[in-house]
């Protein structure tokens, strides 16, 4: 094994690019998808019929594609339709429609939302209907129950299985390296086809994943044990989304 490449400037900025771009790929479409996912999962449960509709088959369509063919979609088709809107390049938003890296967060932000908006519909439908009337006795308007008290119970049942979804969105960030980002993988290509080395690069960027899992591993188990009314011994079991 040769690492002697890990001392050159230049490879290095490369991984620190990368590392970076990782990282805000995935902090980014992780938030924005999560709010998605709570529309998601509100229309279908409490929405008018035909949005509830539009958001199952949403979640239908985005869930029986490949996250591949759908950066491909979103890169190479909507983005080239977009160019050829008039006008289009003289505008602010040219520089963020020509840049991969907004079709990447649009991928993955749509994915997470069509993931996890199933997971939140299955918590929230299991949330006990007991519960959502006490708050009612209470007074509390809809809204109210809704984001003090149906919305962050039905994250409490649902934790492990977000932690899974969070990991899932890490593994899928290379995806990205096929439209031109640079991300972790982009950068260990560089490296091999420069240096002609297949097996290090790889095995650096496979232990910084590997480390990066664990962080959210730990994060997300801390997240668990001290959310709020969850404790260890008697926390809910992970729920399990419904096929939409």
């Amino acid at each position: 094994m040769d690492f002697g490449w890990v001392d050159n400037a230049v490879y290095l900025g490369f991984l620190w690019e990368g590392f970076v771009n990782t990282l805000i790929l995935m902090a980014v479409s992780g938030v924005l998808g999560f709010a998605l996912a709570v529309l998601v999962a509100l229309a279908q449960i409490s929405g008018p019929r035909p949005l509830g509709w539009l958001a199952r088959g949403f979640t239908t369509v985005i869930r029986g594609t490949p996250l591949l063919v759908q950066l491909f979609f979103f890169y190479d088709g909507v983005g080239r339709l977009l160019i050829e809107i008039p006008g289009i390049r003289e505008t602010f938003v040219w520089p963020v429609l020509r840049d991969a890296f907004f079709y990447g967060i649009l991928a993955f932000t749509i994915s997470v939302g069509a993931y996890t908006g199933e997971v939140l519909r299955g918590a929230m439908t299991s949330v006990p209907r007991g519960e959502l009337e006490a708050a009612r006795a209470f007074g509390l308007s809809r809204r109210t129950i809704l984001w003090r008290v149906w919305l962050p119970r039905a994250i409490q049942i649902c934790l492990p299985t977000l932690t899974g979804e969070v990991i899932l969105l890490l593994k899928s960030v290379p995806l990205v390296s096929t439209i031109a980002v640079m991300d972790l993988l982009k950068a260990a290509n560089i490296i091999r086809d420069e240096t002609f080395l297949v097996y290090e690069p790889l095995l650096l960027i496979a232990g910084i994943y590997i480390a990066l899992t664990l962080v959210l591993t730990l994060g997300m188990r801390t997240v668990e044990t001290r959310f709020p009314g969850v404790r260890p011994a008697t926390r809910q079991p992970q729920c399990v989304a419904t096929a939409g």
